[in-house]
């Protein structure tokens, strides 16, 4: 236990020491991937070794499923660009650039030219640390390509590299024989097998390009062999805008006007509210998909329900669902703060469902369902969100009844879709704990085919740097953690702000958390670079949003 304390003991520095020179970086505007300071931050990921990034210390086996991850949380084409400009929202949405917006990322990107890429960061300082952290581990892949296809003599081409790049230039239709051919070579380059290469090329391939793999080693390997010739200087460079406006909460305070204006607009700002951050689905489908439908309600079958509506080819039935639903009380807003959160406001007064598992509520309280934040973002919309509205004509203070929090977390003991029920959450590297009375319980969530779990939580810098000596320490010592989000720390403690020392809301504001597995990064080939959820996600969803309005409707 000791040896483990003490690799624990070291990573934390690790992470901390990473986060103070990727502030240093920030405030200084600019640096070098290849410079001292871009080598030093990377150094500092490679000596941590997290999970998510498999085999990133091992020099010459290109790490798949960890650039696929990162991949989609970067955008199309970042892969050509050697300048990348991290923004504020400096009003490109208004210009003749047409926003890319990462596959699993809400975040606008500008390809600017053939050379730079603008990132625009509306969502805070955690958004910064998770592009800064993918880039490095994104470089430091392509440096192995480099090294790889080139070899002893970084500046002759050799055959395998040859035959990469008429492969990406050509615009020949080509035959499978010929795939298999060009993935022997690449195999090469990224120190896999041919076996691993050709599952890469199906991962990573999308209707639109087929062979993305391919381009993307290319490209990442050319960039990264021009830079190591002195031929270009990849950079990552950040905006004065940012650097000036970053933890002012100019984003949140625009997205929490517009919500509460809304209310002000339809006469809900003197009702009793309930705020729940979860996802745009599961409450609409819970509340109205089964009347909006019209079959028969069938308590034993309602989990198909929701499955087939989150298929993703049943877009009709979503539509359909969502237009019934604003019909019977539920606004819409859709964000264009760049916040990045879009909100639901359900008035029950309106709802008048006969089928479902809520039926003939009679109530007039509020729901307020808002999307996920991301990390430090979610202390800078709920600060917002909970304070009166200054209003010449129609200012108010939120009758906030409750708040709860629904998410997904990595968990530390189980498996994907197993539930967490937090008693506290404590913020990694630094003193801060937040103790809590959770009113949703253990004994709540008892299922024979899922396990539930609770326990201290842990709300990490970033998911992308935890390692297992860290993650075994808040398991097996006397913190006894169950799971590792972004969110819990920084919605708490806007909470006890609002409610402790504004006195904003009630003190006795009841709260909420319950977590479902999205990964166990304990596990072997079970961290978030391992895949999604699928399905399997679906039943501890609607689960724990069952247990949420149960508690709010019941009188």
């Amino acid at each position: 236990m000791i040896g483990n304390a003490a690799s624990a003991r070291k990573s934390t520095e690790s992470i901390e020491r990473i986060y103070i020179t990727m502030r240093h970086l920030f405030y200084r505007g600019s640096f070098k991937v290849t410079g001292t300071s871009g080598m030093a931050l990377r150094e500092l990921l490679l000596k941590l070794n997290p999970e998510i990034y498999g085999s990133i210390a091992e020099p010459n086996r290109v790490e798949l499923e960890g650039l696929l991850y990162v991949l989609d949380r970067l955008p199309q084409g970042i892969e050509e660009c050697s300048y990348i400009n991290l923004t504020s929202d400096e009003g490109y949405q208004n210009s003749s650039f047409q926003p890319i917006v990462p596959l699993k990322r809400r975040r606008n990107c500008y390809r600017i030219d053939e050379e730079q890429m603008n990132i625009e960061v509306t969502r805070g300082r955690s958004e910064i640390y998770d592009i800064l952290t993918h880039l490095t581990f994104f470089y430091n892949e392509a440096d192995k390509i480099r090294n790889n296809a080139f070899g002893s003599n970084p500046k002759k081409m050799n055959r395998t590299w040859q035959k990469l790049e008429e492969f990406v230039y050509s615009e020949e239709e080509v035959s499978e024989a010929d795939i298999e051919v060009v993935l022997t070579y690449l195999a090469q380059i990224l120190g896999r097998t041919f076996e691993e290469t050709k599952w890469a090329y199906e991962a990573f391939s999308y209707h639109e390009n087929k062979h993305r793999l391919l381009h993307v080693v290319y490209w990442m390997g050319k960039l990264s062999y021009q830079d190591f010739n002195g031929l270009l200087s990849r950079e990552i460079l950040f905006t004065s805008t940012l650097i000036s406006t970053i933890g002012h909460h100019i984003t949140g305070e625009k997205w929490a006007n517009h919500i509460k204006k809304t209310l002000v607009e339809h006469q809900l700002q003197n009702r009793p509210l309930h705020i729940i951050s979860s996802n745009m689905h599961s409450v609409m489908n819970m509340l109205y998909a089964h009347q909006s439908l019209k079959g028969e309600y069938l308590p034993n079958l309602e989990f198909q329900t929701y499955e087939e509506l989150s298929v993703p080819r049943n877009k009709d039935l979503r539509d359909h669902v969502m237009n019934f639903a604003q019909q019977n009380g539920l606004l819409y807003i859709k964000d264009k703060s760049g916040a990045n959160i879009n909100v639901q406001i359900i008035d029950l007064e309106k709802y008048h469902c006969k089928k479902g598992p809520f039926q003939n509520v009679n109530s007039n309280d509020v729901l307020l369902v808002m999307d996920y934040a991301f990390g430090e973002q979610a202390f800078e919309v709920m600060d917002e969100l909970l304070k009166p509205y200054k209003n010449l004509e129609n200012g108010f203070t939120m009758q906030v009844k409750s708040i709860s929090i629904m998410g997904k977390a990595g968990i530390l003991e189980g498996r994907k879709g197993d539930i967490m029920i937090p008693t506290s959450h404590i913020f990694e590297g630094t003193a801060d704990n937040y103790p809590f009375k959770n009113e949703l319980q253990l004994q709540d969530f008892q299922y024979e085919d899922l396990k539930s779990f609770s326990g201290m939580m842990v709300t990490v810098l970033g998911t992308s740097l935890q390692n297992k000596d860290l993650l075994h320490f808040f398991r097996d010592t006397s913190w006894e953690g169950i799971g590792l989000e972004m969110e819990g720390a920084h919605y708490q403690k806007a909470i006890q702000i609002a409610s402790k020392i504004r006195a904003h809301i009630a003190e006795d504001v009841k709260v909420r958390y319950a977590y479902y597995a999205s990964d166990n990064p304990l596990e072997t080939g079970g961290t978030l670079a391992s895949g999604g959820l699928g399905l399997t996600g679906v039943k501890p969803t609607y689960l724990i949003t069952s247990k949420i309005l149960e508690q709010i409707l019941k009188k």
